[in-house]
């Protein structure tokens, strides 16, 4: 590995088919960043919040990956993506031909050339405007009704053309659908989103 090129502590990556949002059921290699600040108590994933103990990889390695698999999108995501500056790692990408998406909180500075920004704000730390300002999608897991009105209060700062998506908790689907599907009947400029990759049993 050359040591001049920066690296990034990666969980996990694999071939898959986008589950939840506006991609769904597209093809898409995920690559899992380890390392997460946010901690929300109802992540499915606590086992990337610790950034070491992951192998370093760099964006050449990376792409190397990718290109095998033979996909032509990459979703980077997490933990949380945003602690790290991803310039370097979406400009191998693109280089090499690969659509770049990346689903965040966007709780850090924005970093990265994307071509789609699916933003998944937080209560436990506040998305920066500058990635409020460039979503394509921003997609609220619904854990509480409150959330609902929560979801509400950053459309001023949103894209007019943002997709937005309202996505029931795994865990508390079957307490919260029908508040969501209120929500939607009385606001239909939200959409609903379901984890389809956890129904059909695929990461």
């Amino acid at each position: 590995m050359n040591e001049k090129e920066p690296s990034w502590p990666v969980m996990e990556q694999y071939l898959t088919i986008q589950g939840e949002g506006a991609n769904t059921g597209r093809s898409a290699y995920f690559i899992r960043l380890a390392g997460c600040d946010v901690g929300c108590v109802w992540c499915d994933v606590k086992e990337s919040w610790p950034s070491t103990g992951f192998p370093a990889k760099t964006a050449s390695e990376l792409c190397a990956d990718v290109l095998q698999s033979g996909a032509k999108n990459v979703v980077i995501t997490g933990g949380e993506p945003s602690m790290y500056n991803l310039d370097a790692l979406c400009h191998v990408f693109k280089q090499a031909g690969l659509l770049v998406w990346i689903e965040t909180s966007g709780a850090h500075a924005f970093s990265g050339s994307w071509d789609w920004i699916c933003l998944s704000p937080k209560k436990f730390k506040s998305p920066k405007s500058e990635w409020l300002s460039r979503a394509n999608e921003f997609k609220v897991v619904v854990y509480h009704p409150s959330d609902l009105l929560w979801a509400q209060g950053f459309l001023p700062e949103l894209p007019s053309d943002c997709a937005l998506f309202v996505q029931p908790e795994w865990d508390r689907r079957d307490k919260i659908s029908a508040d969501i599907l209120r929500f939607i009947h009385d606001n239909p400029q939200w959409r609903l989103s379901l984890q389809t990759h956890k129904y059909v049993g695929i990461p």
